[in-house]
C-alpha cells in the first residue's frame, strides 16, 4: 500500500513500521484463538501503552506522543488493521473515543488522573452514548441526571459500547436538561461506583474479539466534579468527537477493503481452474481491476479529508461521505473477496471470512449510513 508523501513523512514511516512490528509480534500469533474466544487479554493494552502505541496523538505531558498528528495515528490505525481483526482494533482502540471529550473539557484533577492511566493501558476508558431505544438519534437519548447538592443521580441504559465489560472509566451522555439537543451532559462514571452495573457480554455478527456491554445506572451518584464541560453543553462534545470516530471508521473500512483485495489477489495467482491461474480469466482480471480501482479512491478521499481535519478545516459534509464512501467500497471489495475465493471464503479459516463479518458494522456505527446521508444533505442547505 503506498504511503503518499504528500501525507506521511518519515516519522509517521517510523510509527509505521514500530506498530507493525507490534502486531507481528503480540497480536497475530494468537489472533485466530482470541477470535474465536470472543476476547484479547487485558495484557495486550499494557503492552501496548508501553509499546507508545496507545498514546500517539495525545499530549506529551500526559504520556503520549505525536500530540495532534493526524496522520500518525492514521499510520498506526492502518497497521493495528492488519492484524485481521476489526474486534480487537476496535476494543484497543475504545479510548480514541472515551478519551477526548475528558481530554479536552474535563476539569484539570479528573483529566490529569484519568488520561495518563489510560495511555498507559492500565485502564480502559470507553463511550456511553447509545441507549437501548435509540441509537443515531443522540438528541432524544434518555438516561437521566439530576442534580442533588454536589452530586449527579443517574438513571437509565446505555447498549451496544464498545469496551463495555472491562472499561474503568466511562464517558456517558446523560439528560441534565430539556429534551432536545440543548439538554445533554456528559459525565466520567468510574467502574465500581454504587448503582452502576455491566451487564452481559452481547453476541455480535462481527468484531468477535471486542467485548460489547449494555450498562445500568439505578441511581448512581456521580460527583459533580466529574461533569465533562459545561452542564448541557454535551451534545456539541459529542459531534466533535463523531467527527474523529467516523474517520476512524472510514479508514478501517479502507483497510478491510485492503486486505480483502490482497488475499483475492494472493488466491487469484494461486488457485488453478481449467489449467491456469483463475486471475488469468478476464471475468476475475477485471473484477480485481475495479476492486483496485474503487480502494484506491476511497483511500485517497479519506486521506483528503484528514488532511484537512489536520488543518484545521471544518469538514462535517466531507467525512460523512468519506465514511459513507468507504463502508460501500468495503461491502462490495468484501463481498468480492468471499466470491473469488468461492467455498474458501465461506470457510472460518479464512481471513477474507472475517473481513466479510466485522465490515459489516461500519456502515451502523458512528453514525449510521442514512443519518450521513442527513448530515450530507443538511450541508447542502436542503
Amino acid at each position: 500500500m503506498p504511503a503518499f508523501e504528500e501525507y506521511f513523512d518519515p516519522s509517521h514511516q517510523m510509527v509505521r513500521d514500530s506498530v507493525r512490528r507490534f502486531v507481528e509480534r503480540e497480536i497475530l500469533p494468537d489472533i485466530d484463538r482470541w477470535e474465536e474466544a470472543e476476547s484479547f487479554p487485558r495484557e495486550l493494552y499494557l503492552k501496548a501503552g508501553a509499546a507508545g502505541i496507545l498514546g500517539i496523538g495525545y499530549p506529551q505531558s500526559l504520556g503520549g506522543t505525536h500530540e495532534g498528528d493526524v496522520f500518525a495515528k492514521i499510520a498506526a490505525s492502518e497497521e493495528l488493521m492488519r492484524c485481521g481483526s476489526g474486534g480487537l482494533v476496535a476494543g484497543l482502540g475504545s479510548l480514541d473515543i472515551g478519551l477526548p471529550p475528558i481530554l479536552k473539557w474535563a476539569r484539570p484533577q479528573v483529566r490529569d488522573r484519568v488520561v495518563p492511566q489510560v495511555l498507559s493501558g492500565e485502564k480502559i476508558s470507553a463511550l456511553a452514548v447509545t441507549e437501548p431505544g435509540g441509537g443515531s438519534d443522540v438528541a432524544n437519548l434518555q438516561t437521566r441526571a439530576v442534580r442533588e447538592g454536589e452530586f449527579y443521580r443517574v438513571s437509565g441504559s446505555k447498549t451496544f459500547i464498545t469496551s463495555g465489560v472491562r472499561a474503568d472509566f466511562y464517558t456517558v451522555a446523560v439528560r441534565t436538561g430539556e429534551p432536545g439537543f440543548s439538554g445533554i451532559s456528559l459525565l466520567l462514571i468510574e467502574k465500581g461506583t454504587p448503582g452502576f452495573t455491566v451487564g452481559r457480554p452481547l453476541k455480535k455478527m462481527g468484531w468477535w474479539a471486542s467485548d460489547t456491554a449494555e450498562l445500568f445506572f439505578d441511581d448512581c451518584q456521580v460527583p459533580v466534579g466529574n461533569l465533562i464541560g459545561s452542564e448541557n453543553m454535551g451534545f456539541a462534545c459529542i459531534m466533535g468527537n463523531f467527527q474523529n470516530e467516523r474517520l476512524a471508521l472510514a479508514l478501517m473500512a479502507n483497510m478491510t477493503a485492503q486486505l480483502a483485495l490482497e488475499e483475492s489477489l494472493k488466491w487469484a495467482r494461486e488457485r488453478e481452474a481449467f489449467g491456469k491461474p483463475i486471475g488469468k480469466f478476464q471475468v476475475i482480471k477485471h473484477r480485481l481491476a475495479e476492486m483496485a480501482t474503487a480502494l484506491e479512491v476511497s483511500r485517497e478521499f479519506t486521506y483528503r479529508q484528514a488532511a484537512k481535519m489536520s488543518a484545521g478545516k471544518s469538514v462535517i459534509k466531507e467525512i460523512s461521505m468519506a465514511k459513507n464512501f468507504a463502508t460501500d467500497t468495503a461491502d462490495r471489495i468484501t463481498h468480492d473477496a468471499v466470491q473469488i475465493l468461492g467455498g474458501l471464503g465461506y470457510m472460518r479459516e479464512s481471513l477474507v471470512e472475517r473481513l466479510y463479518r466485522d465490515n459489516r458494522i461500519l456502515s451502523i456505527g458512528g453514525g449510521t449510513r442514512e443519518v450521513m446521508n442527513e448530515i450530507i444533505s443538511k450541508q447542502m442547505g436542503l
